[in-house]
């Protein structure tokens, strides 16, 4: 199995922080985010390397951190070459680029570089495999519909995790199930990637790709428990500073 961490987004809501530095190197509860997903990333065997998509501005900010790191996982840092938010290839974009210069033939663990979770990756990854051919996605439930209102990806879910409806975004939600931006794709699956981005219509987030996934294969969601926060914006970043801090 290949891990990818997708950084090469601008994440201009969380400016100024992020106008010369990138979201992943941003510091909550005394680590920075890449940080505490690549000690989650560890801890999974089987996974062989570690692929890390960013952009023009801040590939060298990531190679220093690659350099710095003490991770025993082989990391390598991918340049996608956009130099702003205009110009980004967006997330299947940049998934696109990291299969095709890593050359990567086996299961793929993608992650966005904004999250932060309790739960361990293991039982994720044990999930996913067991379902064979099928994709897997991380969701969690909110508790209540409209607090996903218009600002996540919901799914509808069977009893056997089997995701019966993906809606992007929906101004109505019809479940409190929302992406966490934490996917695995089988290598039988990879092939859907060019598919997809071959089609002028595609839509660069990861949740649309996924609900057009689901109409050909078959999508598993896995609920995660405990805390989960999407660093979107400033407040999102000091609630998820200070609750991890106590912890």
């Amino acid at each position: 199995m290949q891990a990818i961490i997708l950084a090469a987004g601008y994440a201009t809501r969380l400016y100024p922080l992020t106008e010369n530095k990138p979201k992943c190197l941003l510091t909550v509860g005394g680590r920075t985010i890449l940080d505490s997903i690549v000690a989650k990333i560890e801890k999974i065997r089987g996974c062989e390397g570690l692929l890390i998509v960013t952009n023009a501005k801040f590939y060298e900010q990531l190679n220093t951190w690659k350099k710095n790191s003490s991770s025993r996982l082989p990391i390598r840092v991918l340049n996608d070459g956009t130099t702003s938010n205009d110009t980004r290839l967006g997330a299947i974009g940049d998934l696109g680029l990291a299969l095709r210069e890593g050359r990567i033939q086996t299961d793929v663990l993608m992650l966005a570089s904004d999250n932060l979770f309790d739960q361990e990756l293991d039982d994720f990854v044990r999930f996913a495999q067991s379902k064979k051919n099928g994709v897997s996605t991380a969701v969690y439930d909110i508790g209540d519909p409209q607090l996903a209102a218009n600002k996540y990806g919901v799914f509808e879910t069977d009893g056997t995790g089997k995701v019966l409806s993906i809606e992007e975004k929906p101004a109505a939600p019809r479940s409190s199930l929302i992406g966490m931006g934490v996917y695995y794709f089988p290598a039988g699956s990879l092939g859907r990637v060019a598919e997809y981005l071959a089609d002028k219509n595609a839509k660069d987030a990861p949740g649309y790709y996924v609900r057009w996934l689901s109409e050909r294969v078959a999508v598993f969601g896995f609920k995660f428990q405990g805390m989960w926060y999407d660093i979107g914006d400033l407040k999102a970043l000091e609630e998820a500073n200070t609750l991890f801090k106590s912890k």
